[in-house]
């Protein structure tokens, strides 16, 4: 029993200072949203410009589609910016040092993906943004997005490709929102001069080697990923004060080629390879054309089957693409020469005489550059067998036959 008492009162305490704290939660949510206008910059001077830190966190790689050209990924979007609407003193509020807000109810960023091919700009879930008192608020959003990715297949399936995907906010210009790396302090500097379509303008590049956090990638089963870079773009026009910021993420990806080698190349080579045997194959056997057919049959399929992968672009043809085409222009002429050959295999001296400039080319002037010869008749005995050559004939006889009359009279005279 006196164990019972302790633990009902150990638990009761428990309770009571849970709801003390969640009194004062509930009191401090209360007052930082009471006059709160989601709809303002969070910023006490107009002229003050908003930082605003954006980190990109890749989740899983889901698709890479050649032939739009569109790459499907899952991130999560880190945001962190300072609200001096939302601080607070921790010791008046019960020591609640962080609240968790709902993220419709105050000021956000509107950074969307500017190459977007879905036409979702908006993150997957509203998620709650976590507010400490001393104002930092960070948001973190899950989204799923689609992105233009231009895909060089010249080498496929030993590829690699530069997918990026470009940040920026929609409607605040640098000197209202400055839109900065999370890790800028790892940034290096370049600055370059560019000649755009809209004239010229300078723009200001920073570069953070790692831009994408990869802590929590799930590995693609098709793709590897070699490095993630991010750049910070600041654009400077003549013609306007402010600048155009954005953060570019740049994804390098090498494609596994295990999948396409066992089940593309390796037979579509074999299938090569089987042109060569066609002329091995005896004229009388009758299967010389059918190889050949179902050759040039089977490399089609393969080109059809490449045709469906890659994208449907005229400014480069996959490397590929050409050696199937190559292959089917060989095996096109093979089965032209082989029945060329037929033809003439099948030819008698009975039914065709041969043409003078065939016995020109092909017995007089061929041979010579051949280093072939017309056998001679000692060549030709060698050739014979054994039991042949070793034939020996009976030496000629010196009887003489009597002399033979086919006349009737002489032998049928009793028949006149």
């Amino acid at each position: 029993m006196p164990c019972l008492r302790i633990i009902f009162w150990m638990m009761l305490s428990v309770q009571l200072k849970l709801s003390s704290c969640n009194k004062d939660a509930s009191r401090l949510f209360e007052d930082l949203l009471a006059d709160y206008n989601k709809l303002v910059r969070p910023v006490d001077n107009n002229s003050e410009t908003l930082i605003v830190r954006f980190k990109l966190k890749l989740s899983q790689l889901l698709d890479v589609h050649e032939k739009n050209q569109i790459m499907t990924t899952n991130v999560w979007l880190q945001h962190s910016w300072t609200d001096y609407k939302l601080k607070w003193n921790p010791a008046d509020y019960g020591g609640v040092d962080v609240l968790y807000v709902p993220s419709e109810m105050i000021w956000l960023p509107d950074v969307v993906l500017y190459n977007n091919a879905d036409g979702n700009y908006q993150v997957t879930i509203m998620t709650k943004a976590k507010v400490s008192s001393n104002g930092t608020v960070e948001w973190a959003p899950p989204a799923i997005y689609k992105s233009m990715c231009q895909i060089d297949v010249e080498f496929f399936p030993f590829d690699a490709q530069t997918c990026e995907m470009k940040f920026g906010s929609w409607t605040y210009g640098g000197l209202e929102v400055d839109l900065k790396h999370k890790d800028s302090h790892k940034e290096r500097e370049e600055l370059e001069t560019v000649l755009g379509l809209d004239g010229e303008y300078e723009e200001t590049v920073w570069i953070v080697d790692e831009g994408i956090d990869l802590s929590d990638y799930y590995p693609s089963v098709e793709w590897d990923i070699l490095r993630v870079p991010g750049k910070r773009h600041e654009k400077r026009y003549p013609c306007c004060e402010s600048p155009f910021i954005d953060l570019t993420y740049e994804i390098h990806l090498r494609r596994k080629t295990l999948f396409y080698t066992v089940n593309l190349i390796f037979p579509s080579v074999g299938i090569s390879f089987l042109t060569a045997l066609v002329f091995y194959l005896p004229s009388d056997g009758g299967e010389k054309i059918s190889l050949c057919i179902s050759i040039l049959i089977s490399l089609t399929v393969f080109f059809l089957l490449l045709v469906e992968i890659i994208p449907s672009t005229s400014l480069v043809i996959p490397l590929i693409g050409k050696y199937l085409l190559f292959t089917m222009v060989l095996v096109t002429l093979s089965v032209v020469v082989t029945v060329i050959t037929l033809n003439v295999h099948y030819r008698t001296p009975t039914t065709h005489t041969m043409p003078k400039w065939v016995r020109r080319v092909f017995i007089e002037l061929l041979p010579k550059y051949l280093l072939m010869g017309r056998p001679t008749p000692s060549s030709v005995g060698n050739a014979l067998p054994t039991n042949v050559t070793n034939l020996v004939l009976p030496k000629k006889s010196d009887s003489r036959l009597p002399s033979f009359s086919i006349r009737p009279r002489d032998h049928y005279a009793s028949a006149l």
